[in-house]
Parts: structure tokens; sequence; C-alpha cells
């Protein structure tokens, strides 16, 4: 917990700079980001069960949950019916999109007064490189923390580590109002009693195989045989190994030259119902926009991309008339190319969106006479 008593520093972390040998990668993450928005904006409902999401009558899902509706159970991608069996009491909100991309924004501009090198990954977490800082990294995460508090009003929690998947699991092994620190020497120690499950890449199916090979823990995939793993998940094995070892040199990109922006998601289950798939479109829709207008660019093309239970890969697209960059028509584009393919008929394992055709947003462009 950080101690609100007294205004955070707003010296930039980038003042205190040197060349450090050791990375020093910092991993925000907003604790129950929509219900805590609204909790926000509404201060009748903090220390109540909240879920945001579709409407129970219309067989809606649950898109976000506060921590007092995921005490009695009630998670992400949840029917709302059965959230209000578990939670008779819960009270029950409309997302507001719109919103939540604001904040998001002012999450962002506070990070980057804090320091040079920011990734926001979606709406509601970004990873920071802050190796050239000579502050400690946890003096630096608590300031963050405090600095978003006082900013927007929400609470974050941060993880730290010497690679993006440490500082991502810290964070979330600290939840909620966490800050938990890995040190290079103890990142093997930190990740070996771990479900394999916590790391990139192990969905149910990856997991029960490694199950039948007697891995179950990070540490016990860390000290398994390279060609034995090879021979069962193929070229994910030695992935996945150098995963559970703590190897992983991905950089935190705060600006490119971007051809395609992407999001997508494996699914905790495979399934046929459309109505979490629809929840996910609108998520990677909003995510979207904010890396979009993050980078000042709008799109031409929606890609969506499924696969299948039997992981069979298809895709389909449509190109606009007009260059977007808003949520809206991401997701409606999106919904509209799911119905183009046997979801809902066949069970979905992995769903994804990607815009191309990007270009910058003063780019002059003709604008329809007619709506797409």
């Amino acid at each position: 917990m950080i101690e609100q008593s007294h205004r955070p520093s707003t010296t930039p972390i980038r003042e205190a700079a040197r060349t450090a040998p050791t990375r020093k990668i910092i991993h925000v993450d907003m604790d129950a980001f929509f219900a805590s928005v609204e909790q926000l904006d509404e201060p009748s409902l903090k220390g109540k069960p909240l879920a945001v999401g579709g409407d129970p009558a219309s067989r809606g899902v649950v898109s976000a949950a506060s921590y007092e509706a995921r005490a009695y159970g009630v998670r992400s991608a949840m029917p709302m019916s059965q959230a209000l069996r578990l939670c008779p009491t819960l009270i029950c909100r409309r997302p507001r999109i719109g919103r939540y991309i604001e904040m998001s924004r002012t999450i962002l501009e506070t990070l980057r007064r804090a320091a040079p090198l920011v990734e926001m990954a979606s709406l509601d977490e970004a990873y920071l490189d802050v190796s050239d800082s000579s502050l400690p990294v946890k003096e630096i995460a608590a300031r963050l923390k405090a600095e978003i508090r006082e900013a927007t009003g929400l609470i974050a929690s941060a993880g730290a580590g010497p690679c993006k998947l440490v500082a991502k699991i810290a964070s979330d092994l600290g939840k909620p109002d966490g800050l938990v620190v890995v040190k290079p020497a103890r990142v093997l120690v930190f990740l070996a009693p771990l479900p394999v499950s916590r790391l990139w890449g192990v969905g149910p199916a990856t997991e029960e195989k490694l199950r039948r090979l007697g891995i179950r823990t990070v540490g016990e995939l860390a000290g398994a045989d390279d060609r034995l793993l090879a021979s069962r998940l193929g070229s994910s094995g030695a992935m996945l190994a150098r995963l559970a070892r703590g190897q992983d040199d991905r950089p935190v990109v705060p600006s490119r030259k971007t051809r395609s922006i992407s999001c997508e998601r494996t699914l905790p289950e495979d399934t046929r119902d459309i109505r979490a798939l629809d929840h996910l479109i609108d998520r990677f829709a909003a995510d979207l926009e904010v890396s979009l207008r993050d980078e000042r660019l709008r799109a031409r093309t929606v890609v969506l991309k499924v696969r299948y239970s039997d992981f069979s890969l298809i895709s389909r697209s449509r190109t606009l008339r007009s260059p977007f960059d808003e949520a809206a028509v991401i997701a409606r584009e999106g919904r509209s190319l799911l119905g183009r393919t046997g979801a809902g008929r066949r069970k979905v394992r992995l769903l994804g969106i990607t815009v191309l055709g990007l270009i910058s947003d003063d780019e002059p462009h003709q604008r329809p006479l007619f709506p797409q």
C-alpha cells in the first residue's frame, strides 16, 4: 500500500540517468479497471459487488468485475446471468468505452512524464524500461503508483524485474494495490513454484500436454529436456523453456514505424459462445483505438483471425472507403467479419483483430459521400 499523506514527487525519473548493465522493466496494471472507473464516477458503488458488461436479459457477459464481486466467483467473460446467480446483490453497469479510453490516455500521459520508454500494452496496462535510471526500481514503481492515483483517483499494481515476463507476473501476483520487485538473482526462485499456466502461450491444451509429461510448475518446465519438449510441443517447446528460465529479451517499444496493429488472445476454454467473442472484440477495438491515436494513425482495413479448436486457422477482412481510428467502427466490422466464420457452430480457441493500411492522421484523404 502507498501512503497518500503527501504529494508525490513529480521530478521525472529520466533526470537521474546512467547506463545500467541489467534491464529494469516495470509493468503497471490498473486494478479492476472498468469497474474501478465506474466506482470512481459513482461513489455510491464503492465497496459493493459490481460487474460491467452486457444486459443479463439479452445474454450479456461480464467485461470486468470489482474485487467485491470477485469474492463471489464473478469473473470476466462469464455470462451475466451466471454472475447474478453467484452474487444476487451484484450491481450491473453497461460499459462506457469512451470513458475508459479517456482514463487510459491520462494514465499514459502520467507515465510518459515519469519515464521516456513507455509501451502501452492495452487500455489498462503498460511496460516501462527504466534501466537508465539511477533510482532503485522499487522507488520508481512506488512513485508511478502514487502519481497515477493522484492523476486519476484509480489504484494500480506494479511489478518489476529484468524482463517483461517477470514484471508482468509480479504485478499480477501483487494485486490489488501491490508492488512486487524481483531481483535478477531471484528470477528462477520466483518463477519455479508457479503453475505453467502463468507463462505466455500456455493455454489449457498445452497445459494438459505438459501435465502428461509430469510438468506442472514453471521450475519443472525450466529443468525439462529440450529435445523432449520439442518432440511433444514442436517449436513452441523451446520458447516455453526459455520463458520458464526467465529468458525474455523483448524490448519496451514506445514508438515505431507501424505497418499493422494487432490484438489477439487464446481463450481460457474453447467456446461456441458468441457473446464471449463479442465481448473480446469490443475490448480489442478499444485497445486498438488507443494504439492508433497514440501513434497518430488511422487504418483502412480490419482483419479478423479465428483459430478453431482443431487448430485450423482462418481470417476474414474488409477494407473501408474512409480511414478510421474509432473503436465503434473496429468493433462493428469485427462482429460483421465474425459472422462470416464458423464461430458459434465450431469451437473457437483463439480470436484476434488486426488493423492494416495505416496512414498518418494528418495525411489528407477524401471522406465518402455516403456512410460506409
